[in-house]
């Protein structure tokens, strides 16, 4: 199965644009995301590429406008596990926010189910993306953390972020075809290549970048970032977040994770998310990714 996220300005584009849509999320009109699945036979038939150019960016300030995401699929038999290769996953909030006065040091999920090495990095070739300016308010490492450092009101704005996100194999191996034709990847030889795109907005200057004030901080019980979870199928998941901000008021949660994933609010800063897998969800991973929004009482006001 072939899972992936796309994001656009609105629902209805959305719904033009694509079919088979399921568990869009929203984020106040700015912006709507929905996931797709396909079943593919025949998977360890080889490599492949598969892509496609989802339409306009958003205006940002590095001045993308066409936007490419292109991957490349490794599904031959691995000799290390002895089935086929999987490719790295990750989930990410369409848009990406923070002030522009706080530093930051943001680490995007990463997950292989084969235990591979993933590495990140900027997509570079005409194959990857179209126009292929980088952020230049942020750092990116290849263990995919962005490290933000506080700049003035003139870098504030949207970015477009192209990311590749790459798996390697911790040993040599032997890949092995349907035909039986063979051939070997060692651990500076990349697997998959993954694109990973979003909006990185550089906010206004917040009061303080202390979290927990104006900014909202996650309290116990909610799960540590990268925390892994197992559940059965059809055995419902409840993952309970609790977040406080003592300066503002916590609006809203925003997430991105599996189709028929239910969010329920019981007060401020008190959410639950609830999902029950399926039957062809079994034998999967599926990470979930997810923030809180808070607005200073004056904002409010």
């Amino acid at each position: 199965m072939h899972r992936y996220k796309l994001s656009y300005s609105s629902y209805e584009e959305l719904e033009l644009r694509c079919t088979g849509c399921s568990n869009t999320e929203e984020s106040r009109g700015e912006w709507c995301l929905g996931e797709f699945a396909s079943k593919w036979k025949n998977m360890n038939c080889g490599s492949y590429d598969d892509g496609m150019n989802t339409g306009n960016w958003i205006h940002n300030r590095n001045g993308i406008s066409t936007s490419l995401a292109q991957m490349f699929v490794e599904v031959r038999n691995r000799s290390d596990i002895n089935k086929p290769n999987s490719s790295p996953q990750t989930r990410v909030l369409p848009v990406v926010r923070v002030p522009s006065n706080c530093p930051r040091n943001i680490s995007l999920l990463t997950f292989d189910p084969d235990g591979d090495e993933v590495k990140c990095r900027y997509a570079s070739s005409s194959s990857e993306c179209d126009t292929c300016t980088p952020p230049s308010v942020f750092s990116l490492s290849s263990s995919c953390t962005l490290s933000f450092s506080p700049t003035d009101s003139s870098s504030e704005g949207p970015y477009a972020v192209q990311l590749m996100m790459d798996d390697f194999p911790r040993e040599t191996i032997t890949l092995t075809q349907n035909d039986g034709s063979i051939s070997q990847r060692n651990t500076n030889s990349a697997l998959s290549k993954i694109p990973v795109q979003f909006v990185f907005k550089v906010d206004p200057a917040a009061p303080s970048c202390t979290e927990g004030e104006y900014l909202p901080r996650f309290l116990s019980p909610t799960p540590e970032h990268g925390a892994q979870i197992f559940i059965d199928v059809h055995q419902t998941l409840e993952i309970p977040i609790r977040a406080e901000a003592t300066q503002s008021v916590i609006t809203e949660l925003l997430f991105s994770g599996p189709a028929n994933v239910v969010k329920n609010s019981s007060g401020s800063g008190h959410f639950t998310l609830r999902w029950t897998p399926s039957g062809d969800e079994n034998d999967e991973s599926h990470p979930i990714c997810f923030v809180v929004q808070a607005k200073s009482v004056s904002d409010l006001k």
